[in-house]
């Protein structure tokens, strides 16, 4: 049974199939998709070399052999340092929300809920949990 807030991401595909006009062919929308991709993947840059609120400090990722499954998120490391501040925060919450308007616009291409995938992709993770390894 839904719920009245579930509903916003079947609002939110509704009011892309109303909206999307010019790049409504498949192509389009799959290189749209990768396009908005690709600006997330900038606006991000952006904040670490051109602003400098947040620090990439990479490094081999160090797995414990004594530490489970339970304690291994205790143990890995995101290499991020700092926080976003509140202009590239902004920037990266538009460049996001424009991928999900083109991954939207995929799936009604392709005559999928992304609701309905969204679940589905939960139940996956609750069943597998810590085992689904991604």
């Amino acid at each position: 049974m839904r719920k009245i807030k579930d509903t916003a991401i079947d609002d939110f595909q509704y009011a892309v199939s109303e909206l999307l006009i010019r790049n409504k062919s498949i192509l389009d929308g799959m290189t749209k998709l990768d396009t908005s991709n690709a600006r997330i993947n900038r606006a991000l840059s952006k904040a670490v070399t051109h602003c400098g609120c947040i620090q990439v400090n990479a490094h081999k990722q160090d797995f414990p052999e004594d530490a489970g499954l339970d304690n291994i998120n205790n143990s890995l490391s995101s290499h991020l340092e700092g926080e976003l501040c509140p202009d590239c925060r902004d920037h990266l919450e538009k460049e996001i929300g424009s991928h999900l308007f083109y991954l939207a616009s995929l799936c009604n291409n392709l005559d999928l809920n992304l609701y309905d995938i969204i679940i589905k992709e939960l139940d996956r993770l609750r069943l597998l949990g810590k085992f689904s390894l991604r």
